[in-house]
């Protein structure tokens, strides 16, 4: 259980990448997905490994899950196109990897890293080096991005009455560093990544505050699940609309949410417009494997 005594009478989660900065698109496109191609010997089909990669983490319903489920969400969507198939190009499914998410909560290098010590598992070796590298890609890439418009104002109105915590499944380094960067650090209470746990581990502060009084905002369907897993409502930052979504956060649902508001109809018209925003489905056929 993740500790923090509330201090305020309101609690908001509010996840990173994506959805506080314009990240999301700079460490898949230059940090992960260039490793992933490298380090599961996918140059062969890097064409078709990009498409997946990006669909999977940016532009579906499995954006924003922690990287090791995206990863294998990834694999197999590859291995079941049929112009990879047509290629000969082999791809493995790390199963003992699979195995690993199954029984550990924390999806995490130090958790992976204890994983492989008491195992010595090739599978899970390979998935750490992937880890690891993007990790320097992204200490090596990410910087000078700034937040979204009006997150800054909104994290300042917030901090006046609200116990703030950012909740990502990002390593906790590289979030600290971020937010640090550009000084947001200062208006939050806790900077919680994968490292601690998950979302809906984090978001279960909200049984110290009454009912009504948590919000997650959030850029992913997780997010969406975290929150109402914990009774707390959910205000969406709409992927390609962000900008727009923060303004609409700053001058109507930051207001609805102190004063009680915010559920009911608002939440439902946010609710359905954020559910139009991603496909289940990719635009390419797959077959079984």
């Amino acid at each position: 259980m993740i500790s923090l005594p509330r201090q305020k009478d309101f609690l908001v989660g509010i996840d990173s990448d994506g959805c506080a900065f314009d990240t999301m698109e700079l460490k898949h496109k230059e940090c992960f997905i260039p490793n992933i191609i490298y380090y599961y010997n996918l140059q062969g089909v890097s064409k078709y490994a990009r498409e997946v990669a990006e669909f999977v983490n940016l532009y579906s319903k499995s954006r924003g899950i922690n990287r090791f489920p995206a990863l294998i969400e990834t694999l197999e969507r590859l291995r079941r196109r049929p112009e990879v198939k047509a290629r000969g190009v082999k791809v493995v499914v790390p199963e003992s990897l699979r195995k690993w998410m199954q029984s550990e909560k924390k999806l995490g290098n130090p958790a992976l890293e204890q994983a492989v010590q008491a195992t010595n598992d090739p599978e899970l070796k390979q998935a750490l080096e992937w880890s690891r590298a993007v990790n320097r890609s992204v200490e090596w890439m990410v910087h000078g991005v700034p937040p979204f418009p009006f997150v800054r104002e909104s994290l300042e109105k917030l901090s006046k009455v609200a116990d703030i915590i950012v909740v990502s499944a990002t390593p906790e380094e590289a979030l600290k560093r971020e937010w640090a960067e550009h000084g947001l650090d200062k208006y939050v209470r806790a900077i919680l990544g994968q490292e601690s746990g998950t979302k809906k581990d984090f978001l279960g502060l909200s049984s110290q505050y009454p009912s009504g009084h948590s919000l997650m905002v959030g850029d992913a369907p997780g997010d969406q699940k975290a929150a109402e897993a914990n009774g707390a409502l959910f205000f969406p930052i709409n992927p390609g609309e962000e900008e727009k979504s923060w303004q609409e956060f700053f001058e109507k649902g930051i207001d609805r949410f102190l004063n009680g508001s915010f559920s009911g109809d608002y939440q439902k018209e946010l609710l359905a417009h954020f559910d139009q925003c991603l496909p289940i489905d990719p635009p390419w056929v797959e077959e079984a494997d």
